[in-house]
């Protein structure tokens, strides 16, 4: 049997990157896979028909901004309508609007906290009622390694998966007794689009400074969010899961 089988996954932001290696582990794992992008609506369609023809599951694409509240709980209600049930959330959708703070303004502050901070929560709200009806799920929030370490020219990410961390905490001390589970993930270096128009040398200096000399990949934080949405991680609650090769410790 499949680590995920009969399971259904709701994934933010899984259009590209890191969601994206996310969405398609879960359905290699056998659970079906609902996610939601931002805007591009081919690339949606695209990972839809990956999904289901690679893994044969069931998958569905949702345009909706997380971290609008209004839009987050339709999306709930639109998934449950779809797939009959939720199992685990994976509160993925984030973005940088990297500058230093004497330069940041008003609007990119508030972009990346409710984009990366606000979303977290405007989707778990949404899911606490099937969820605990049902006495049983898993709830992943993606955080960073920035916001254990903190990064200049980053204080609005860094603020926002720093909050995540807090979050994940919280909401695991409140949702135990239910058999909810909450836990982070924070990568480090990933090698996704993003990463890849960096020049050489910058990408080296990332290198040599993680023990593991490599920089990670979609899959490897993938495989991590695989193992707390499954049952192998059923007495695992409140924890940050640096997958960062070692660049924290």
């Amino acid at each position: 049997m499949k680590l995920l089988e009969n399971k259904v996954a709701l994934i933010t932001g899984a259009s590209r990157g890191i969601g994206k290696g996310i969405a398609e582990h879960f359905a290699k794992e056998g659970a079906n896979v609902a996610f939601s992008y931002a805007s591009s609506e081919e690339k949606a369609k695209a990972l839809e028909k990956e999904l289901q023809d690679t893994y044969g599951i069931k998958a569905k694409g949702y345009r909706s901004n997380a971290a609008k509240f209004a839009e987050a709980e339709e999306l709930v209600n639109a998934v449950l309508a779809d797939f009959g049930q939720l199992d685990i959330l994976v509160n993925n959708a984030g973005i940088t609007r990297d500058t230093l703070l004497m330069r940041m303004s008003e609007e990119q502050w508030d972009e990346v906290i409710e984009t990366n901070l606000k979303s977290a929560f405007n989707l778990t709200k949404a899911v606490l009622k099937p969820l605990l009806k049902q006495r049983s799920g898993s709830i992943i929030n993606m955080t960073s390694v920035v916001g254990v370490m903190g990064n200049a020219g980053q204080a609005n990410y860094a603020a926002s998966k720093a909050g995540m961390i807090g979050f994940t905490k919280s909401i695991a001390k409140e949702l135990g007794s239910r058999g909810i589970r909450c836990n982070a993930v924070a990568p480090g270096f990933i090698e996704t689009e993003m990463t890849a128009a960096l020049d050489e040398a910058t990408l080296k200096g990332w290198t040599d400074a993680i023990p593991l000399k490599r920089g990670g990949t979609p899959e490897d934080v993938a495989n991590a969010c695989v193992f707390l949405g499954s049952d192998m991680s059923t007495y695992i609650t409140g924890q940050t899961l640096q997958v960062d090769g070692g660049m924290l410790m």
